[in-house]
């Protein structure tokens, strides 16, 4: 994927097809990408992602599939029939799964792995068994590695992994950060946040961003603030 002009995804994590149509109208003029996660498509399908898709933006389509490697192939298989911009999967679900979503995602379809959840602080990481002598960006670091081994086009990572990454996957690995909170904005369920200004600076290809575009009085002005102040 070339680097995208405009890194904005906004996350329209909605169950209501209409608010998330409207926000993807008045937001298209200001944003890179939509993403479309569990929320939505769990609960509006294949008619809800359609409904979005028209608006004419690159899509995101964020299920993070995690299972065997047979059926995150079919699931992905299936997933391809919306051509999305961008597809994901765990990368903690291995190599051998890793390289069977590789092998169902094809042409312009970019599919990236989740490292580490931006929800998880360090303690969360190191309740789940992962080596605490290591630390956390090593462990993303190790994931990142091994999404790239499988062939896979980037990660999704926390913007305190981002320069371990970029050291060890090189500069063009995709790198879509979540965790991005303008300044004065509740960082309501991250951990691991940083504003877009310090992403970008650290090497941050793509900004997930929701609540602060989405729940703002004015989306679309909150949208052409964070864009204006990157520049």
């Amino acid at each position: 994927m070339t680097k995208p002009s405009n890194p904005l995804c906004v996350a329209l994590d909605t169950p209501d097809v209409a608010r998330a149509r409207s926000l993807a109208r008045v937001l298209k003029p200001h944003v890179g990408f939509m993403k479309l996660g569990m929320e939505f498509f769990y609960a509006a399908g294949v008619a809800g992602y359609e409904a979005v898709a028209a608006e004419g933006m690159p899509i995101f389509l964020d299920l993070k599939l995690h299972d065997i490697p047979n059926t995150v192939k079919q699931g992905l298989t299936s997933l391809m029939r919306f051509r999305p911009a961008i597809l994901n999967v765990h990368a903690q679900g291995g190599l051998a799964m890793m390289q069977a979503a590789r092998a169902a995602v094809t042409g312009e379809t970019k599919l990236i792995a989740v490292t580490l959840l931006t929800s998880l602080g360090d303690d969360d990481i190191w309740a789940t068994g992962l080596d605490r002598a290591r630390g956390t960006a090593a462990h993303a670091q190790a994931l990142a590695q091994l999404a790239r081994q499988a062939g896979l086009d980037g990660v999704v990572c926390s913007p305190p992994d981002l320069h371990g990454i970029r050291a060890v996957c090189g500069p063009d690995f995709l790198t879509v950060v979540p965790g991005i909170r303008p300044d004065q904005t509740d960082a309501h369920d991250q951990k691991r946040i940083a504003s877009p200004q310090a992403a970008r600076a650290a090497g941050a290809d793509i900004l997930v961003i929701g609540r602060a575009i989405t729940g703002a009085a004015d989306p679309a002005r909150a949208a052409a603030d964070i864009l204006a102040g990157l520049s």
